[in-house]
């Protein structure tokens, strides 16, 4: 079988699995050599080839490289001519595009919403888990009503879409949905299976264990990320990297990374505020929108937070509900970094071919941060400054937190809460 390249990723990553897969159905190879997180991508030549140092990351047997993992599987899956695995026409072609960035913007951030807290890679939030599990099953509830007349996703045979879906959900079968979980999305379920136990699957992941007891949370758990190095104190020797499960390293690489390159932002500075953003995520998680709507005003603070309008610049370009909903969710992704400084609600109104993105956000400050600024897709929206102490704009905040069946005399499709 020929080489078409080398994929780096520490071992047992089943993102790094979609293009290793992809290789076999079309009768390729590629290399997976020994790699060790933290270590071999902070090389020289590693970051010369991968400036990110993200993994998994890919270079071509001419010379060509690649990182994100889905991108890495298309290009993979393409280098045979009419492969199956890309669809019959262009309608497939893009159905199977379609699942491919639910399993990337929908899928994968919930799944790592729920997995990273109770493994201990991130502190713990119960309210913010539960909304992942929350998000999750409604997406996988989606999923499971498409499989119901269906053997895979798209056509008659394995895509890149079942391979793609199938590897962002290795971890939820193996760790999380236990044999009682798993009776909620029966179809969903037969699938993953059929597809795990597929040849060219089990060529790559092995003999696959379904999940018997479902991982739980362990508050005596620490933390996974690295101290700090005492200010002033010149460090006489590198201590030899930890050992970790090998399934573990990315994660707790990346939050290492994020600890170490933390400072001080100019808005933990400003003038301390009665509104506590915690507290109001923490209550209107638990609680009914109209209760939610009360204390909200009854505790908003102008002074220290300002309250922002946000609509979709080309709302005249939205085609299908499900597609300017996965819009917002990668928008929300790229803005990580403020989810402790802002709060909102962006809303799909409409239908299919006639919809809209529409909201509400509070940040902390009178300026749109940064950390919201900087996003490569921040031009994409407006972002209008409100008086929060106008009866209109009041009304407004509500419904779109809310998520009234019907908001500014447009029917309401889907919606998604930063927080």
């Amino acid at each position: 079988m020929p080489k078409v390249g080398t994929i780096y990723s520490y071992p047992d990553n089943s993102r790094a699995f979609k293009a290793l897969i992809a290789a076999k159905h079309n009768g390729d190879t590629v290399d997976y050599p020994a790699f060790q997180m933290g270590v071999t991508n902070k090389t020289p030549e590693f970051k010369k080839k991968f400036p990110l140092g993200k993994v998994p990351a890919f270079e071509a047997v001419d010379g060509f490289t690649l990182y994100e993992s889905s991108a890495i599987a298309y290009y993979v899956a393409s280098l045979k001519k009419d492969s199956p695995l890309l669809g019959k026409d262009a309608k497939e072609a893009a159905t199977i595009q379609q699942y491919i960035c639910v399993a990337d913007n929908e899928v994968s951030p919930n799944v790592s919403g729920w997995l990273y807290p109770t493994l201990g890679f991130i502190p713990y939030n119960k309210a913010q888990v539960d909304q992942a599990i929350k998000f999750l099953t409604n997406v996988l509830n989606s999923l499971e009503s498409v499989l119901l007349t269906r053997t895979y996703f798209v056509g008659e045979r394995v895509t890149l879409a079942d391979i793609c879906l199938a590897m962002t959900l290795y971890s939820v079968y193996r760790s999380l949905f236990d044999a009682e979980r798993r009776k909620q999305f029966p179809n969903l379920t037969r699938w993953f299976v059929t597809i795990i136990n597929q040849p060219n699957v089990k060529a790559v992941v092995g003999d696959f264990k379904l999940c018997t007891e479902a991982l739980k949370f362990d508050p005596n758990r620490k933390v996974n990320v690295a101290p700090a190095k005492p200010e002033g104190k010149k460090q006489e020797k590198k201590e030899k990297p930890k050992k970790e499960k090998k399934e573990d390293l990315e994660a707790i690489a990346a939050a290492e990374e994020k600890a170490k390159s933390k400072e001080k932002n100019p808005l933990d500075l400003l003038p301390p505020s009665p509104f506590i953003m915690d507290d109001w995520k923490r209550f209107y998680s638990n609680n009914e929108e109209p209760a939610s709507c009360k204390w909200f005003w009854e505790h908003f603070d102008p002074e220290g937070y300002s309250m922002w309008r946000v609509s979709y610049k080309y709302n005249d370009e939205l085609t299908m509900t499900f597609m300017s909903s996965n819009l917002v969710g990668g928008f929300f992704q790229r803005i990580e970094r403020a989810r402790k400084y802002a709060f909102g609600s962006l809303c799909i109104l409409g239908e299919n071919n006639s919809n809209e993105i529409l909201g509400y956000f509070i940040v902390r400050g009178q300026d749109v941060p940064f950390e919201i600024s900087d996003a490569a897709d921040y031009e994409s929206y407006s972002w209008t400054k409100v008086d929060p102490k106008d009866v209109k704009t009041r009304k407004l905040f509500n419904a779109y937190i809310s998520w009234d069946k019907e908001i500014e005399g447009k029917k309401f499709a889907d919606g998604k809460i930063f927080k």
